[in-house]
């Protein structure tokens, strides 16, 4: 029970949040509802921040000091190809999966929407216009690593972290007191995160009540046949996933998925899959996987592998087409699949990525931007299952790879350490 207690502290809250929430939304009173969602939303900013503040810390350090651990170019390579090879093949999948459950649904045919966010289109919008397959590399290659930090980069702080892994590990012994100094800070972020995770069920309070006080719980009636169609998908992609988890590391799955559930559920109530990056490290560690795989391999999967994002993203893109009557042949549909599996690995750290990416998907293949209004009012909602999706993916693609590289330690060993 005591294991457990911030879990269910985090679905009591995010229980009692809806409560609060619908109960405000049904006061029908327009400045007390402004107010409240204005006021208790900043326990979830509150929550997000404290998170956002070690996450830069916590990936370098546990990075540089893995792969100095690791010894080698060669394993790097090695295990960084493993992960690759998890990180595409799942974005096509999910990317796959979307593409049929919209084209089988078609929640779009004959939809007459008129609940639309102007503030929330011209947001994604202004950031669309920065956005492009050209900016690629700079999403990728920092030009200062400070900078890097202070914006919460994951991809960038990778690469600056890999160069300075191997530069500190090609070193030899001279080295060993910075790697010393290094594993010892990261402990001491890690130490932190037990510390920040005992304000998770303030930030779920904040941010479900702030949504429902808002939106109330009609909205998904309106959009009952898109949000339908969206979870189907969801649900067939966990299934893939979870086969595929199993197919690799066999009867332990149901074991990870217990431990994964916590970092689950904040991931599902905040819409933030970034909030839960600290303690999905060690919930990881916890079930057996090599510390060294882990530091390497899930600071990469926050930028390459955010399978139900993916998922998402071909299924807005041509429900917005099929609001539009904008009728895309398969060949089309493909060409906009392989857009949105590089466009998307450009966009890491920047909000709402997801509707950034869309927006600009739309864009290129003459579907209206504008459309993005009409999914903005349930994106709340459809975020919630989406950032859950992101964790379980990570998680199973960093233990597939301990397992692969035979560093994922038995029940039997656990015991033993």
């Amino acid at each position: 029970m005591k294991k457990n207690l911030l879990t269910y502290s985090i679905i009591g809250a995010m229980v009692l949040g809806m409560i609060v929430g619908f109960s405000i939304f049904k006061s029908e009173d327009p400045e007390l509802i402004s107010a409240y969602s204005g006021n208790i939303k900043l326990l979830a900013t509150i929550f997000i921040r404290l998170v956002q503040m070690i996450i830069a810390p916590l990936v370098f350090c546990t990075l540089v000091v893995g792969i100095a651990k690791l010894g080698n170019v060669r394993t790097v390579s090695r295990i960084g190809g493993k992960a690759m090879i998890w990180f595409f093949s799942a974005s096509l999948v999910s990317l796959l999966i979307g593409l049929v459950m919209v084209n089988f649904y078609e929640p779009g045919m004959g939809m007459n929407l008129s609940s639309e966010d102007a503030a929330g289109v011209a947001d994604v919008t202004a950031k669309t216009k920065q956005f492009s397959l050209l900016n690629f590399v700079e999403h990728i290659v920092p030009k200062s690593v400070f900078e890097a930090m202070a914006t919460n980069e994951i991809l960038q702080l990778v690469v600056f972290s890999i160069f300075f892994g191997i530069a500190l590990a090609g070193l030899g012994p001279t080295a060993l007191p910075l790697i010393n100094a290094l594993e010892i800070v990261a402990h001491v972020v890690l130490k932190m995160v037990g510390y920040v995770m005992m304000t998770a069920p303030l930030g779920v309070f904040g941010a479900i009540s702030a949504v429902i006080a808002t939106r109330g719980l009609d909205i998904l009636l309106t959009y009952a046949k898109y949000f339908g169609a969206f979870i189907a998908g969801i649900l067939v992609l966990w299934m893939v996933l979870l086969f595929v988890g199993y197919l690799v590391i066999g009867k332990r799955l149901p074991e990870l998925i217990r431990g994964l559930f916590g970092s689950m559920v904040i991931a599902f109530s905040t819409t933030s899959s970034e909030a839960v990056f600290p303690k999905l490290t060690e919930d990881l560690k916890k079930f057996g996987c090599n510390d060294r795989i882990v530091s390497f391999t899930l600071p990469l999967g926050y930028s390459f592998n955010l399978d139900g994002s993916m998922m998402y993203m071909t299924f807005a893109s041509i429900f917005i087409a099929q609001v539009y009557g904008i009728e895309l042949d398969l060949g089309t549909q493909l060409t906009m699949l392989l857009v949105l599996m590089l466009s998307s690995k450009g966009v890491a750290g920047v909000p709402r990525a997801s509707l950034v990416v869309v927006a600009a998907t739309c864009g290129m293949f003459g579907i209206p931007v504008e459309g993005i209004a009409l999914i903005l009012p349930i994106d709340h909602f459809c975020d919630m299952f989406r950032s859950a999706t992101n964790v379980l993916g990570n998680g199973l693609a960093t233990a597939a790879v301990s397992k692969w590289e035979g560093e994922l330690q038995t029940v039997e060993e656990k015991v033993l350490i």
